[in-house]
């Protein structure tokens, strides 16, 4: 390894959203107000699964835990991508850039194990009704969401240090708004083997792992709710359900898209246009689509608009 080259690369560029400099006005503002909706939305189903009583059960314990986790990697990406599009030079430290990598890393990787959680905790509800307050327990949710912050931790830290430990020799200019492990990879100068086998291998264990257990949990679901007798019992089973659902396809389809790819048939441009729907649009969409699609969260939403508007004794 070069050490001087580690010395002298203190920063990076990154080529941002567009080259295009009249479409950065629009871009700002259109990204802002993305950004914006995404951090009052899943800050407002943090505050409200944490403060309405009713609310105090597995899936909206793990619905909190996913709304900090899209907040999380969305602010990892969005605030730094936002001062670009008016900034002179669109640069990030060298330590910046590792750290911004990490937690991405950390965020996406959790939010893929806490949608299996997730689905799991309605095969429980759904499937074992009667042994569901036994089974989640508050402590087996801890465990739940406790392994996968431990084990997206390790793994992005693993890749930061492999990626950011190798020899950059003085190219510094990123294909994309963020600093993004494959744009990164394309600097090294140093041999990427190692490291490209250790994202090709661990990308697709997270996507197929996860995606397998949401896959078994939604299988036995279908043939629990198909044996059900009544029609309210059914519609219920599919409403709790649906929210879930629809986070989980939009979800994969594009990490699918993103990820799993041979190298050679990547397209930045295109890579870019992936990446801003699931490091923005995702994040400000599952709040929408939680709360939309969910009775007990809009009941909860109207319980507290009338504690507001309640007029003083």
């Amino acid at each position: 390894m070069n050490r001087q080259n580690l010395t002298v690369l203190t920063e990076f560029i990154l080529m941002g959203i567009t080259d295009h400099p009249e479409l950065q006005a629009l871009f700002f503002g259109l990204f802002l107000i993305i950004y914006t909706v995404s951090v009052v939305g899943n800050l407002g189903m943090i505050i409200l699964t944490k403060v309405d009583s009713r609310l105090q059960t597995p899936m909206y314990f793990f619905l909190r835990h996913l709304a900090f986790i899209d907040l999380g990697y969305s602010s990892a990406v969005a605030p730094k991508m936002l001062v670009n599009f008016v900034a002179d030079q669109n640069t990030i430290p060298y330590n910046w850039c590792a750290t911004q990598l990490a937690f991405f890393i950390l965020f996406i990787i959790s939010e893929l194990f806490i949608l299996s959680a997730m689905a799991y905790d309605r095969y429980v509800a759904i499937c074992n009704p009667l042994l569901y307050t036994v089974v989640m327990s508050q402590r087996a949710c801890w465990v739940l969401v406790a392994i996968p912050y431990v084990y997206s931790s390790c793994l992005s830290l693993i890749i930061t240090i492999k990626i950011f430990m190798a020899s950059f020799c003085g190219h510094n200019v990123i294909r994309h708004f963020y600093c993004d492990n494959l744009p990164l990879l394309t600097l090294l100068c140093s041999s990427t083997r190692d490291i490209e086998l250790i994202i090709l291998i661990f990308s697709a264990f997270n996507l197929i792992s996860s995606l397998l257990i949401v896959l078994v949990s939604y299988i036995l679901i279908l043939m629990a709710i198909l044996r059900m007798n009544s029609t309210e019992g059914r519609h219920k089973a599919f409403s709790t359900c649906g929210s879930h659902l629809t986070v989980v396809v939009v979800l994969y389809v594009t990490l699918f898209f993103m990820y799993v790819q041979p190298k050679s048939s990547h397209s930045f441009d295109t890579d870019k246009i992936a990446s801003i729907f699931y490091t923005l649009i995702i994040p400000m969409l599952n709040p929408m689509i939680y709360s939309l699609r969910n009775k007990e969260v809009k009941d909860a939403l109207h319980r507290i608009w009338k504690n507001l508007h309640k007029p003083p004794m």
